[in-house]
């Protein structure tokens, strides 16, 4: 007898299976899709409750996506949906043999009696056409994983841009009605009466929030300027004062500075020490122990600080979502809305891919119900103007993309006539120091100007009535000048009338030692 001999399998490693290898269908409802088709063609209006949730690629059988197809061209133009007219539309687009002829289109309108529960019905077919997505997406990227050719960092953003795609497809929201909103208005208005009219996120620049009302909720605000105006220093004041003065939880993604170079930044800002000195460490003893006190008010600060390079739209979202919900982060700042791209996809121009990120900026605004604030850069039109108006930024200065301006809710420009050695305005007001907040478009409010003080040593933005410690002469002390002076000068000013009496400590003495 033959000697029974055992064999096993030696296997090698891991073998990528296909997605159509794995024994399953395609998630797929084929008895939903007839029924939403039939029930379109039967119901007049029936068409408009699902026009915005299915596309003809929804649809796993070809047959009815060429039926939606028509169904669709139809409702373009105007025309009444039933089965006599898609099978006289399918017959012109030479399609209907394709689908089985007249006779298909029959069986449709036999399978249902009403179009009830057709938006739930849509919904599902929907979510089956997200999966075959996500397995597509998947297979795809797992043979590519296995080529030993493919770069994996490029492979990473073509991920993120094929699920970037999907979830756009998936963000709708559904109608409210009025009532629920008008209740949330209201309550927003009582909110903004106890900030004394300040509604949504306070900037702590009081001529700004006067004009503003705060930074409001699901807003897109450009920032924009030239190179060196202060882009980041202006949105840096702008953190420091809602974080630290506020106490306002705030998020920074910085795509230009790393984290050590922007809190260096904060830092400069906040206890009023010069950049080089923060650079390189060499701070007096004094300078030293004004570090250590002032910086106690920046350490526990709700500011959150991300560095990632080349920030991908897709990967702002998560890091927003997440920071919202675990930090209820309140406000989201971008250094620089040029930085950023839609990783994955394919653009015919780099203006495409800008409007994009500007439209999904917008959408995560909606979404997280919080304002969003995007630095950008202007294009060079400003300095082939001339003249003191010729150097002020317009609209149409705004780089690569005319979509920033028409999605943005409000337009913000940076500029500092000091900059281009302007140092009067027209009525022959000092400019030095100052730096002009040109508020260009506000769609839900009034445009304008805000002037500021800029320090630029300090790399600071301040109120114009604002006091810090470097504006006067005695190591942070005021220095108050004797109410017996007339004129109310100091002692380093020129010395005013003294009053004239009998009595010698108010004048009229021989000493002229009196200091006052």
């Amino acid at each position: 007898m033959a000697e029974k001999r055992n064999y096993t399998k030696k296997t090698t490693g891991p073998t990528p299976i296909p997605a159509n290898e794995f024994g399953k269908l395609p998630p797929q409802a084929p008895e939903l899709e007839e029924a939403v088709l039939g029930a379109i063609m039967i119901e007049k209006d029936a068409y408009s409750l699902i026009s915005e949730i299915l596309k003809p690629e929804s649809f796993y059988k070809v047959t009815h996506q060429k039926i939606f197809e028509a169904i669709m061209t139809l409702a373009i133009h105007q025309q009444p949906i039933d089965m006599h007219t898609v099978t006289e539309q399918l017959r012109k687009s030479g399609t209907i043999d394709d689908i089985g002829g007249p006779y298909y289109i029959t069986l449709l309108t036999a399978k249902v009696s009403s179009a009830a529960h057709l938006e739930y019905h849509a919904r599902i077919i929907m979510q089956k056409f997200l999966a075959r997505e996500l397995i597509r997406i998947s297979s795809e990227i797992q043979t590519k994983a296995f080529d030993d050719k493919s770069d994996v960092e490029d492979l990473m953003q073509e991920a993120e841009g094929m699920l970037f795609e999907v979830t756009q497809r998936n963000t709708k929201k559904d109608v409210t009605q009025i009532s629920p909103v008008i209740d949330e208005a209201l309550k927003r208005m009582q909110e903004a009466s106890g900030k004394q009219g300040t509604s949504g996120v306070a900037t702590g620049f009081h001529n700004l929030d006067k004009i503003t009302s705060g930074w409001q909720k699901s807003d897109l605000i450009i920032m924009a300027a030239r190179p060196a105006m202060g882009k980041t220093a202006f949105v840096l004041s702008m953190a420091k004062n809602m974080g630290v003065d506020h106490n306002t939880p705030v998020a920074v993604f910085s795509l230009e500075m790393s984290n050590v170079q922007l809190v260096n930044r904060l830092i400069q800002n906040v206890c009023e020490l010069e950049g080089e000195k923060v650079k390189n460490g060499r701070l007096e003893p004094e300078e030293w122990n004004k570090l250590d006190q002032d910086i106690k008010a920046l350490i526990d600060a709700p500011i959150y600080v991300d560095d990632t390079p080349s920030l991908s739209v897709f990967e702002l979202r998560s890091k927003a979502r997440r920071l919202v919900r675990e930090h209820n982060v309140q406000c989201i700042i971008i250094d620089y809305l040029q930085l950023m791209n839609a990783s994955g996809m394919s653009f015919g121009s780099r203006e495409q891919e800008v409007s994009l990120i500007s439209r999904s900026l917008k959408g995560l605004a909606k979404e997280l119900d919080i304002p969003i604030i995007a630095l950008s850069q202007l294009n060079r039109g400003v300095e082939g103007r001339s003249g003191l108006e010729g150097k002020r930024p317009q609209l149409s200065d705004l780089r690569e993309s005319g979509s920033i301006e028409q999605d943005a809710d409000m337009v913000c420009f940076i500029h500092r006539p000091e900059y281009y050695h302007l140092t009067e305005d027209a009525q022959g007001n000092s400019l030095l120091g100052i730096a002009e907040i040109i508020i260009a478009k506000h769609r839900n409010g009034a445009v304008g100007d805000v002037q500021l003080k800029f320090k630029g040593e300090y790399a600071k933005f301040m109120n114009r009535d604002d006091k810090d410690k470097s504006d006067n002469e005695f190591g942070g002390y005021q220095v108050i000048s004797s109410k017996m002076n007339d004129g109310g000068a100091g002692f380093y000013g020129e010395t005013a009338a003294l009053p004239t009496t009998g009595n010698p400590f108010l004048g009229g003495g021989n000493s002229s030692d009196v200091p006052f």
